[in-house]
Formats: structure tokens, C-alpha cells, sequence
């Protein structure tokens, strides 16, 4: 009589190759740990190897580029009117104790003006939507708003709000900064001005100084692109008209005041 006889277990074996070679190789998947067991002389089945491999949990997360849409170039021109062209785009600095932080900026393309410095540790897409909800309920409905292709810009949410207000989101291409020139200028002057010219401790001392520099920003800091004028009076003189603004008039004083409590 012949009798079947099964055959013992071995996926022990295979964990404890595989389990080798995970702790001396963290960065090394499937295959080539399949291919290295093969070189060593084991010829399991890849199937079966493969099974006790994601039983184990080594399988390693794959990044994935999110696809984006076709991109067009554009001709970066000034708008003859307020409200007609919006930049935004994120900035990135470092508290004195290590934190940091991020500023989102917005301005007004027609007349550089600073619309918008908002300074947190933490700003996503939801954040962006509130931020600009506050500016539109005072400014206006801008007709269309250059960005970047930043995972604030480009989810669901963002495309969902802009389309239930009728605003066009002109997008630039992936690694051409230049595109949206206006933002990118005004970034290097806030860079310049403040953040690299002091050293803040808090968010709020950082914030408080951003808002008074925005002021003088907008109502008394020469623009070249201007003719050398102030935002406020190149868009009073163009509109013959006062523009509304979001920044206190008090905070022309407060920069004084808080430029002589950072530096002493």
C-alpha cells in the first residue's frame, strides 16, 4: 500500500532568509531579494516567496508622481484693471528654535499690490480657501488667479471652490517659477526685507512685522514697475479712485515701533 506523505513546512526557512536580508538591506524589494535567495541556492517558487513577503509586511511604498494636465504658456502681462489677475504662492522660513513655518502670499498683478501674508506652521488647501473667502468678501471677485502646480493648487477642493465662483485658475508649468513673475518678485523683496533681516522666536512676532513691512509695502515702498510709485497711489491715479485695503492704517506706525523692538 502506498500512502501520501506530506511534506513538511519550510515557510519558516523562507522567513528567516527573508528576514536576513531585510535587516541587512532596508531599501531592497521584492525581486531582489527573490533574485538574491536564487543566488544563494534557494529555489523556491517567486509565488510562494512572494506571499510570505507581504505576509511580513516588507512590501515598500512606491511614490507616484500625480499626472498633471497639459500645461499652456503664457505671456506674463500686466492687467489694466484691479481684480482682473490674482498671484499667490507659499514661502518657507525657519524660527530661531527650529520650527518651521510657512507664508502664504497673494497679490493684486495690475498694481503689485500685497493682498494677502498668511503665517502659520501649517497652511493646506482648506486654509488657502478660507484665506481667500476673507479677501474676496472685501476686495472682490478676481477674475482668474496664477499659481503653481503646489498639492494646495491642484486638489479637488481648490478646483471645486474656484469653479462654484467663476474664477479661472491659470496654472503655470511644472518648474517654470518665471511664469508667475509678479509673485516671485514681490517674494524676493518680502525675503530680503524681513525674513532674512531678522530672526523671530514666534510665529506672532514674525506675523506682526510681515503685516506692518506689507503696509509701508503697499502705501510708501517705491515700485520700479511703477514708475516708482507706491501700489495704492499707482491704482489711485490710474482708477482715480481709493482702492479698499485690508491692512490698518496704524500698522504704518507699528513697523516703527516693532523694527526698534527686533533689533534692540
Amino acid at each position: 500500500m502506498y500512502y501520501y506523505k506530506p511534506k513538511p513546512n519550510e515557510d519558516h526557512l523562507v522567513r528567516d532568509a527573508l528576514s536576513s536580508l531585510a535587516e541587512q538591506h532596508t531599501r531592497w524589494g521584492f525581486w531582489m531579494m527573490h533574485h538574491r535567495l536564487r543566488n544563494l541556492g534557494h529555489l523556491w517558487n517567486h509565488k510562494r516567496v512572494y506571499r510570505i513577503y507581504t505576509e511580513m509586511g516588507l512590501n515598500l511604498r512606491r511614490k507616484t508622481k500625480k499626472r498633471l494636465p497639459a500645461r499652456t504658456l503664457e505671456p506674463l502681462l500686466q492687467p489694466i484693471y484691479a481684480n482682473e489677475t490674482w498671484s499667490m504662492d507659499f514661502m518657507h522660513d525657519v524660527l530661531s528654535n527650529g520650527v518651521k513655518f510657512r507664508s502664504f502670499n497673494v497679490i493684486d498683478d495690475f498694481n503689485r499690490e500685497c493682498l494677502n501674508l498668511t503665517l502659520d506652521t501649517s497652511i493646506n488647501s482648506k486654509r488657502v480657501i478660507r484665506e481667500l473667502d476673507k479677501l474676496i468678501a472685501w476686495r472682490g471677485m478676481p477674475n482668474r488667479i496664477r499659481v503653481d502646480n503646489g498639492p494646495e493648487y491642484i486638489s479637488h477642493a481648490m478646483g471645486e471652490w474656484a469653479e462654484e465662483r467663476g474664477i479661472e485658475l491659470k496654472f503655470i508649468q511644472p518648474g517654470s517659477p518665471y511664469q508667475n513673475g509678479y509673485v516671485e518678485r514681490f517674494n524676493k523683496s518680502y525675503r530680503e526685507e524681513v525674513l532674512d533681516a531678522f530672526s523671530f522666536t514666534r510665529i506672532k512676532e514674525a506675523n506682526a512685522l510681515s503685516q506692518a513691512w506689507a503696509w509701508i509695502y503697499n502705501n510708501e515702498r517705491p515700485h520700479k514697475s511703477l514708475g516708482y510709485q507706491p501700489p495704492i497711489t499707482f491704482s489711485q491715479q490710474r482708477l482715480r479712485s481709493s482702492a479698499p485695503s485690508s491692512l490698518l492704517p496704524d500698522q504704518q506706525y507699528q513697523w516703527k515701533s516693532l523694527l526698534l523692538s527686533v533689533t534692540n
